[in-house]
Parts: C-alpha cells; sequence; structure tokens
C-alpha cells in the first residue's frame, strides 16, 4: 500500500492509496475554518472492485452520498441495512462492517455535534448504529446535491461544492451548548482514559445530567463515549505511532489483555495485533485523518 501526501500546504490535504487487495482509493479535505466547528473532514472513496468489503471503526455520525454504487452496513449488534443513496448514519458505538457491489464513488462527510444539530437536529442517541435515507428530506436539497455531484469530475471542485451547500445549513447554537460541547471535547482528548467525575467537575452537572445531554449530542452516555475514544486513541498510537499494544495494555488503562483485546476489536474492528501488522486499507487510511492537524477539529482526528 502506497499513499502520497501533497507538498503543497496551500492546497486542501488529501491522501490517495492503492490498496493489494483492490484498487481503493481516499482522499481527505478540510472544512474552510469557519465550519470547522460544525463538520469533520470530507471525503471521497472509491473503489473499482466487483466486490468489495472492509470494516469502519466507531466513528461520529456521516452524511454520505452515493455518486455511485451501491451495499450494506452490517452494525456490531447483527443489523445489516442497505445504504441509500443519500445517507445519514448516525453515531457508531461498535465498528461497522460494509460490502459494495461493484464499482464504488462515494462522498462523505463527518458530522460534529453542531453539524448534527444543523442537519439532523433529534437525539443523535436515537440513531446510534443506525442509518436514514435523506433522499426526500430537506425539501429536496441534498437529492439536487447528490444530482449535481455526480457531474462533477474533479475532487477539489466537488469538495467545495458541498462546502458551498453545508454552509446554508448551519445553525448557531446558544453560548451554553458550545460551552458544554468544548468542555465534553476537551474532556475525550485531555485523559488518556476519561474520566466521569473529571467531566462532573469541568461542567458542574450531575451525572444524569450529563447523560441525557451527551445522549442528544454525541450518540451515548459518558462512560460509553469515554471507552469509545479511549480505544480509538489507542488505535491511532499502535496503527500510526508504533506504540506496542502491549504497553499500552500495561499503563493502567485497561485490566488485562483479554480486556484490551476485546475493546480494540469491539470499537476498531480488527485486534491489536492485526492494527499492528495487517490493518486493511479503510482502517489504515481512516486513521491518517488524524494528520489534518489544526484543520479539522481535535475530536475529528481521532474518530
Amino acid at each position: 500500500m502506497q499513499s502520497s501526501l501533497p507538498k503543497d500546504t496551500e492546497t486542501p490535504l488529501s491522501y490517495t492509496v492503492e490498496a493489494a487487495q483492490g484498487p481503493v482509493r481516499l482522499r481527505y479535505f478540510a472544512p474552510p475554518e469557519h465550519l470547522r466547528a460544525y463538520f469533520g473532514s470530507l471525503y471521497i472513496f472509491t473503489e473499482s472492485a466487483g466486490h468489495y468489503s472492509d470494516v469502519t471503526r466507531a466513528d461520529v455520525p456521516q452524511l454520505r452520498f452515493m455518486v455511485q454504487g451501491s451495499g450494506n452496513y452490517h452494525f456490531h449488534d447483527g443489523k445489516t441495512k442497505p445504504t441509500p443513496e443519500i445517507c445519514l448514519l448516525g453515531p457508531t458505538l461498535g465498528a461497522t462492517r460494509f460490502e459494495l457491489d461493484g464499482p464504488s464513488h462515494v462522498v462523505g462527510i463527518s458530522l460534529l455535534p453542531a453539524g448534527w444539530v444543523s442537519l439532523e437536529g433529534g437525539d443523535a442517541s436515537a440513531l446510534a448504529d443506525r442509518l436514514r435515507d435523506l433522499s426526500v428530506e430537506h425539501e429536496g436539497a441534498l437529492a439536487a446535491l447528490l444530482s449535481q455531484l455526480r457531474t462533477i469530475d474533479e475532487d477539489e471542485a466537488v469538495a467545495e461544492h458541498c462546502w458551498s451547500a453545508l454552509d446554508k445549513w448551519v445553525a448557531p447554537l446558544p453560548t451554553t451548548t458550545w460551552r458544554l460541547l468544548e468542555a465534553v471535547d476537551g474532556w475525550l482528548m485531555g485523559e488518556g482514559s476519561p474520566r466521569i467525575g473529571a467531566l462532573v467537575e469541568r461542567t458542574g452537572l450531575s451525572p444524569r445530567q450529563l447523560a441525557r445531554l451527551t445522549n442528544r449530542y454525541y450518540g451515548c452516555p459518558p462512560k460509553l463515549l469515554a471507552r469509545k475514544y479511549r480505544a480509538l486513541r489507542c488505535s491511532a498510537r499502535i496503527a500510526l505511532d508504533g506504540h506496542s499494544w502491549q504497553e499500552l495494555c500495561e499503563d493502567g488503562r485497561f485490566y488485562d489483555q483479554s480486556h484490551f483485546i476485546r475493546e480494540i476489536k469491539h470499537f476498531i474492528g480488527l485486534t491489536p495485533h492485526q492494527l499492528q501488522t495487517e490493518p486493511t486499507a479503510v482502517a489504515q487510511l481512516t486513521l491518517l485523518r488524524r494528520s489534518l492537524g489544526g484543520d479539522v477539529a481535535v475530536l475529528n482526528r481521532f474518530s
């Protein structure tokens, strides 16, 4: 597998690879600065295999346009759903396997909590590990956007067109909500194994209040959210930074090696050994999103 990084830092940062199991290409684009609190990276995924299957780790919600191709999602709880042409994928709380039939071309955007509120508005936990067809929602605007994307050949133009469309839907949030989101993001990113007590102290809210709010904005209560991001951070340290998973296991964040392996497998879809020695194309490329650095929200570098 080979990757190429652009040397011109003024152009959108992207990654392109050819995977051994078939031509797979994934490019990332950071959002304009004024949208970075709402959306993570935009990505363009293409594959030309007759049939392709891979696994994606637990993630934030995604808005995905099937420019070409069709397939199915297999959620960690055993449910299987066909992907609609315009798919709102809720926050995932475990690794999700996907299958694609025939050559595929997908344009996706990661939704941060503020973007979720702007685009969907409901309780994120209600769509956790599930999806919704947006083809007829938003007065047909998303369907019109998909039709336009099918006429554009240049990736940069696709990204610019999507950001322009999404810019029209962002909604301002109350100051108290922004402060809560900043506190939760800081809590998740500031500790290797986030403690609920630390979030209570940071926000001044009760555990019950926090559970209600993190369900609404992140899709799950604080304890599960902490487990999810602990696993995401550890996976990045294994696959990108070359840390020994045995050493990570022994630093006090996990009960024992069996616990560590179960957590990584549940949230990432691969064992620590697989991450270290034979990560799948999508697993490796998703981790590269972290390298977008300051051009994306901190939370999105790990999810």
